[in-house]
This record gives structure tokens, sequence and C-alpha cells, in this order.
């Protein structure tokens, strides 16, 4: 029995997918559950056309996304930091950190997007910015001694 995944199911598929189970387990299961709908003529012609709409919205948010992530990486950040008399940070810079420093050159991140390595000297490292699924930026951040005055 073809059936039209609504929502992913475990060892069956995303949402969306079309595919082919037994007929206890759908009916029984999944159509009753909202986990899928059965496809029939109509409901694969309808299915066909989301695909294809949410195929060219995809596109859009995949080229917008592109260019924010050009945006950030051409943005560098520098952050300022108490260092001990060793040459070692007091404490660690996070991703809140770089995503405060991007908020201030005018750059809106979440911190949760942020991925910084272990930074506890100063120094240049990279961090990498998670912009839309697959689009990953790289954002140079240097790591400034806090001066002493």
């Amino acid at each position: 029995m073809k059936i039209i995944l609504k929502k992913e199911v475990a060892n069956l598929g995303e949402a969306g997918d079309v595919v082919e189970v037994k007929s206890g387990y759908a009916l029984n299961y999944l159509i009753p559950q909202g986990f899928a709908s059965l496809a029939t003529k109509a409901a694969l012609k309808q299915h066909e056309e989301t695909v294809r709409q949410r195929a060219h919205k995809e596109a859009k948010l995949v080229a917008d996304a592109e260019a924010a992530a050009a945006k950030i990486a051409a943005t560098p950040v520098k952050i300022v930091a108490k260092v001990s008399e060793s040459g070692k940070l007091y404490g660690a810079v996070t991703a809140a950190m770089v995503a405060e420093a991007l908020a201030a050159a005018g750059i809106e991140v979440e911190k949760k997007n942020v991925t910084v390595p272990e930074i506890k000297e100063p120094g240049e490292f990279e961090a990498k910015v998670k912009v839309y699924k697959a689009v990953v930026a790289d954002v140079k951040v240097e790591v400034a001694a806090e001066s002493a005055e």
C-alpha cells in the first residue's frame, strides 16, 4: 500500500516521502496516528505540487543563507578578554561572546548556531556559524589581551 508520510517515521522515511508499506501497518497505525495519508491519484498530484513549491522556497532560502554566510565570513570578530601573567585567558571565549560581537557588527545570530573551538589564550581562531541547514560560515575570531591600565 502506498502512503504519503506527514511526519518523520523512524526506519521508514521523512515527512513528504511516498513509501510502500504493508496495509495493516498503514491502516491500523500510521494513518490513525496522523503520520501518513493514503497515496491516491489526487493526493499524489497535490503532493507533487507541494514538493515543487517547497523546492522553489528552499532554493530561495539557501541563496539568502549563502549571502548571509558570505557577509558573516567577511566580518572579522575581535574579542578583548582578561589574560593572566602566564598568557592564558581567565575563562574561555564562548559562543555567546562571538554572537554578541557579531551583533555589535550588525549581524544577528543565535548563540546556539555558533561553534567555537576551545579558546584559552590570545590569538586568531576560526569559529563556525550555522546559517541554515547545510550553510555554514567560517568566522575569524581574534582574541586580544585586555590592556592593564
